[in-house]
Protein backbone atom coordinates (compact mmCIF):
# COMPACT_ATOMS: atom_id res chain seq x y z
CA UNK A 1 0.00 0.00 0.00
CA UNK A 2 3.34 2.42 0.75
CA UNK A 3 4.57 1.35 -2.49
CA UNK A 4 1.47 2.68 -4.02
CA UNK A 5 1.03 5.84 -2.76
CA UNK A 6 4.30 6.33 -3.35
CA UNK A 7 3.47 5.66 -7.21
CA UNK A 8 0.07 7.98 -6.56
CA UNK A 9 2.41 10.97 -5.56
CA UNK A 10 4.87 10.52 -8.57
CA UNK A 11 1.96 10.73 -10.75
CA UNK A 12 0.57 14.04 -9.27
CA UNK A 13 3.61 15.03 -9.95
CA UNK A 14 4.04 14.28 -13.59
CA UNK A 15 5.56 10.89 -13.66
CA UNK A 16 4.81 9.04 -16.72
CA UNK A 17 6.71 5.98 -15.60
CA UNK A 18 5.04 5.89 -12.24
CA UNK A 19 1.57 5.71 -14.29
CA UNK A 20 3.25 2.97 -16.14
CA UNK A 21 4.04 0.92 -13.44
CA UNK A 22 0.44 1.59 -11.64
CA UNK A 23 -0.94 0.42 -14.62
CA UNK A 24 0.45 -2.67 -15.05
CA UNK A 25 -0.22 -3.57 -11.85
CA UNK A 26 -3.65 -3.63 -11.98
CA UNK A 27 -4.65 -3.68 -15.54
CA UNK A 28 -5.04 -7.64 -15.44
CA UNK A 29 -7.20 -7.18 -12.68
CA UNK A 30 -9.13 -4.30 -13.57
CA UNK A 31 -9.65 -6.13 -17.50
CA UNK A 32 -11.00 -9.44 -16.00
CA UNK A 33 -13.25 -7.19 -14.10
CA UNK A 34 -14.62 -5.38 -17.44
CA UNK A 35 -14.44 -8.14 -19.84
CA UNK A 36 -16.89 -10.22 -17.07
CA UNK A 37 -18.86 -7.31 -17.19
CA UNK A 38 -19.13 -6.00 -20.73
CA UNK A 39 -18.62 -9.58 -22.56
CA UNK A 40 -16.13 -7.92 -24.68
CA UNK A 41 -12.72 -7.38 -24.41
CA UNK A 42 -12.09 -4.64 -26.88
CA UNK A 43 -15.19 -2.50 -24.94
CA UNK A 44 -13.16 -3.57 -21.59
CA UNK A 45 -10.14 -2.19 -22.99
CA UNK A 46 -11.68 1.20 -24.08
CA UNK A 47 -13.15 1.08 -20.68
CA UNK A 48 -9.48 0.27 -18.81
CA UNK A 49 -8.20 3.56 -20.90
CA UNK A 50 -10.93 5.92 -20.20
CA UNK A 51 -10.46 5.05 -16.54
CA UNK A 52 -6.61 5.90 -16.66
CA UNK A 53 -6.86 8.85 -18.98
CA UNK A 54 -9.78 10.32 -16.14
CA UNK A 55 -7.53 9.18 -13.23
CA UNK A 56 -4.40 11.44 -15.16
CA UNK A 57 -7.02 14.39 -15.17
CA UNK A 58 -7.88 14.42 -11.41
CA UNK A 59 -4.71 13.14 -10.54
CA UNK A 60 -3.35 16.55 -9.10
CA UNK A 61 -6.18 16.52 -6.63
CA UNK A 62 -6.89 12.98 -6.26
CA UNK A 63 -6.72 11.92 -2.16
CA UNK A 64 -6.85 8.52 -1.90
CA UNK A 65 -8.56 6.96 1.63
CA UNK A 66 -8.17 3.28 0.81
CA UNK A 67 -6.56 0.97 -1.63
CA UNK A 68 -5.89 2.44 -5.37
CA UNK A 69 -7.06 -1.37 -6.71
CA UNK A 70 -10.78 -0.60 -5.36
CA UNK A 71 -10.82 2.97 -6.52
CA UNK A 72 -9.55 1.58 -10.31
CA UNK A 73 -12.29 -0.99 -9.95
CA UNK A 74 -14.65 0.81 -8.81
CA UNK A 75 -13.85 3.70 -11.14
CA UNK A 76 -14.09 0.68 -14.24
CA UNK A 77 -17.62 -0.71 -12.81
CA UNK A 78 -18.88 3.18 -12.65
CA UNK A 79 -17.78 3.23 -16.05
CA UNK A 80 -19.75 0.49 -17.28
CA UNK A 81 -22.54 1.49 -15.56
CA UNK A 82 -22.27 4.53 -17.67
CA UNK A 83 -22.59 2.41 -20.55
CA UNK A 84 -25.37 0.37 -19.91
CA UNK A 85 -27.70 4.05 -18.82
CA UNK A 86 -26.70 5.67 -21.74
CA UNK A 87 -27.83 2.24 -23.36
CA UNK A 88 -25.07 2.84 -25.69
CA UNK A 89 -23.79 -0.60 -25.44
CA UNK A 90 -25.06 -4.04 -26.77
CA UNK A 91 -23.73 -7.25 -25.26
CA UNK A 92 -22.06 -9.00 -28.29
CA UNK A 93 -20.17 -12.93 -27.77
CA UNK A 94 -16.73 -13.37 -26.42
CA UNK A 95 -14.33 -14.27 -29.76
CA UNK A 96 -12.76 -17.03 -28.13
CA UNK A 97 -10.78 -14.76 -25.27
CA UNK A 98 -10.27 -16.56 -22.13
CA UNK A 99 -10.03 -15.24 -18.43
CA UNK A 100 -6.38 -15.29 -17.84
CA UNK A 101 -5.35 -18.52 -16.22
CA UNK A 102 -1.88 -20.30 -15.90
CA UNK A 103 0.39 -20.36 -19.10
CA UNK A 104 1.50 -24.36 -18.57
CA UNK A 105 -1.70 -25.88 -19.30
CA UNK A 106 -0.74 -27.54 -22.96
CA UNK A 107 -2.86 -27.48 -26.23
CA UNK A 108 -5.90 -29.38 -24.69
CA UNK A 109 -5.94 -27.71 -21.19
CA UNK A 110 -5.69 -24.12 -22.66
CA UNK A 111 -8.85 -25.56 -25.42
CA UNK A 112 -10.65 -27.00 -22.07
CA UNK A 113 -10.17 -23.63 -20.22
CA UNK A 114 -10.93 -21.43 -23.05
CA UNK A 115 -14.14 -23.37 -23.35
CA UNK A 116 -14.63 -23.45 -20.15
CA UNK A 117 -14.50 -19.79 -19.37
CA UNK A 118 -16.82 -19.23 -22.73
CA UNK A 119 -19.34 -21.24 -21.12
CA UNK A 120 -19.50 -19.32 -17.83
CA UNK A 121 -18.93 -15.69 -19.25
CA UNK A 122 -22.19 -16.43 -21.53
CA UNK A 123 -23.90 -17.43 -18.46
CA UNK A 124 -22.91 -14.35 -16.05
CA UNK A 125 -24.56 -12.50 -19.55
CA UNK A 126 -27.83 -13.76 -19.07
CA UNK A 127 -28.48 -12.94 -15.32
CA UNK A 128 -29.04 -9.26 -13.96
CA UNK A 129 -26.48 -6.54 -14.34
CA UNK A 130 -26.58 -6.15 -10.29
CA UNK A 131 -25.97 -9.52 -9.80
CA UNK A 132 -23.48 -10.08 -12.49
CA UNK A 133 -21.64 -6.82 -10.85
CA UNK A 134 -21.69 -8.34 -7.39
CA UNK A 135 -20.15 -11.83 -8.56
CA UNK A 136 -17.85 -10.40 -10.87
CA UNK A 137 -16.54 -7.78 -7.60
CA UNK A 138 -16.56 -10.75 -5.13
CA UNK A 139 -14.89 -13.88 -7.22
CA UNK A 140 -12.92 -12.24 -9.69
CA UNK A 141 -11.84 -8.70 -7.88
CA UNK A 142 -11.84 -10.29 -4.28
CA UNK A 143 -13.83 -7.62 -2.17
CA UNK A 144 -15.52 -8.12 0.52
CA UNK A 145 -19.48 -7.65 0.57
CA UNK A 146 -18.74 -4.43 2.43
CA UNK A 147 -16.62 -2.75 0.00
CA UNK A 148 -19.30 -4.02 -2.62
CA UNK A 149 -21.92 -2.37 -0.89
CA UNK A 150 -20.22 1.04 -0.15
CA UNK A 151 -19.64 0.66 -4.43
CA UNK A 152 -23.43 0.20 -4.90
CA UNK A 153 -24.32 2.49 -2.12
CA UNK A 154 -26.56 -0.35 -0.45
CA UNK A 155 -26.31 -2.77 2.46
CA UNK A 156 -23.99 -5.44 2.83
CA UNK A 157 -27.48 -7.59 2.93
CA UNK A 158 -28.54 -6.77 -0.03
CA UNK A 159 -25.33 -7.60 -1.74
CA UNK A 160 -25.13 -11.19 -0.12
CA UNK A 161 -28.68 -11.17 -1.60
CA UNK A 162 -27.17 -10.21 -4.81
CA UNK A 163 -24.54 -12.83 -4.51
CA UNK A 164 -26.63 -16.06 -3.41
CA UNK A 165 -29.37 -15.35 -5.91
CA UNK A 166 -27.15 -14.56 -8.53
CA UNK A 167 -25.25 -17.83 -7.59
CA UNK A 168 -28.68 -19.47 -7.80
CA UNK A 169 -28.99 -18.59 -11.55
CA UNK A 170 -25.60 -19.34 -12.62
CA UNK A 171 -26.05 -22.98 -11.39
CA UNK A 172 -29.18 -22.86 -13.39
CA UNK A 173 -28.34 -21.80 -16.33
CA UNK A 174 -24.86 -24.16 -16.10
CA UNK A 175 -26.80 -27.15 -15.11
CA UNK A 176 -29.53 -26.79 -18.33
CA UNK A 177 -32.20 -24.72 -16.17
CA UNK A 178 -33.98 -22.19 -17.80
CA UNK A 179 -34.18 -19.07 -15.52
CA UNK A 180 -36.75 -16.01 -15.64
Amino acid sequence: MLGDRILIWKVKNGDKQALRRLYDKYKDDLLTVAVSMLNDKSDAEDVLRDVFVSFVEIAKRFHLSGSIRNYLITSVINRIRDRYRRKMYQVVELDGIALSGPDNLGPDGKALENEQSQILIDALSKIPVQQREVIVLYLQAAMKFREIAEMQDTSVGTVRARYYYGIDKLRSILNGIIVE
